[in-house]
């Protein structure tokens, strides 16, 4: 009869929900690879739309139960009424789930994918820096060109640290939940180890710049004092040539 017909729907609907709970809801889910944790926003997408789809068959069913209620007898009332709201809350609660698992994994996907943009970034920039680190490796000229290759490098190193501490907080994020933790793990071993590599070459540098500069500062006093010396001396001897002077009558330091 129509009661029996009622029933078997609503156990069929509840059969439904109590297998996409288990499927999407209630096992544990390990991401470890960028590709699984795509895989599962992919299926809790598709199981949000199904569950959405279910909308018109739970409010069809529902339509079927108060239009029975409606004509059947008392008695036979409650046990269906109390079925339907069992199913009606059931269903709003599984959508509810699905939709915030979805919107949380989705989070987790563009964390994901911002971490690579700054790591990325990151390592862009520590590509300049190493490329710097090479063109100041034997920088030619006087104090004044070296100079100006310690202050490009120094401009260079100027960096602001906010990409830095994206990076810790969203890997932070991510890791915390057990998501790519080992991947991630890998990643920033391997920028922060390069990172500080660089790091202490470029101070290095910068010490062997400076003395440098010093040196060539020095070297650029010692030839002008020479350059005086000569100058004075050419004067000097100029002058004893216009007067005729004979070496051998001039003191020995003048010969």
């Amino acid at each position: 009869d129509k009661t029996v017909s009622l029933r078997k729907d609503l156990s069929e609907m509840h059969e439904w929900i109590t297998q996409a709970e288990e499927e999407y809801l209630e096992r544990d889910f390990e991401y470890k690879s960028p590709e699984e944790l795509q895989k599962a926003v992919e299926e809790l997408k598709r199981a949000k739309e199904e569950a959405m789809q279910k909308e018109v068959k739970v409010k069809l069913l529902t339509d079927s139960v108060n239009n029975f209620i409606a004509k059947a007898p008392a008695a036979a009332h409650e046990a269906l009424r109390k079925e339907l709201d069992v199913l009606s809350s059931s269903y709003q609660r599984l959508c509810s789930r699905l939709n915030g698992k979805c919107k949380t994994l989705e989070e987790v996907w563009a964390c994901w994918h911002e971490l690579l943009s700054y790591l990325d970034a990151e390592n862009k920039w520590l590509n300049e820096v190493e490329m710097k680190l090479k063109a100041t490796e034997n920088v030619q000229g006087g104090a004044e060109e070296i100079s100006e290759s310690l202050d490009s490098l120094e401009r260079l190193l100027r960096h602001p640290e906010d990409n830095r501490q994206q990076i810790r907080e969203l890997a932070q994020t991510l890791t915390d939940g057990g998501i790519l933790d080992e991947l991630i793990n890998e990643k920033l071993e391997k920028f922060n180890t390069r990172w500080e590599e660089l790091q202490q070459e470029a101070v290095r540098r910068q010490k062997t710049l400076e003395q440098s500069i010093q040196s060539a500062q020095e070297t650029d006093k010692t030839l002008r004092l020479i350059q005086e010396s000569l100058a004075a001396l050419d004067k000097q001897l100029s002058a004893y040539i216009a007067d005729r002077v004979d070496a051998a009558q001039l003191p020995q330091e003048a010969q």
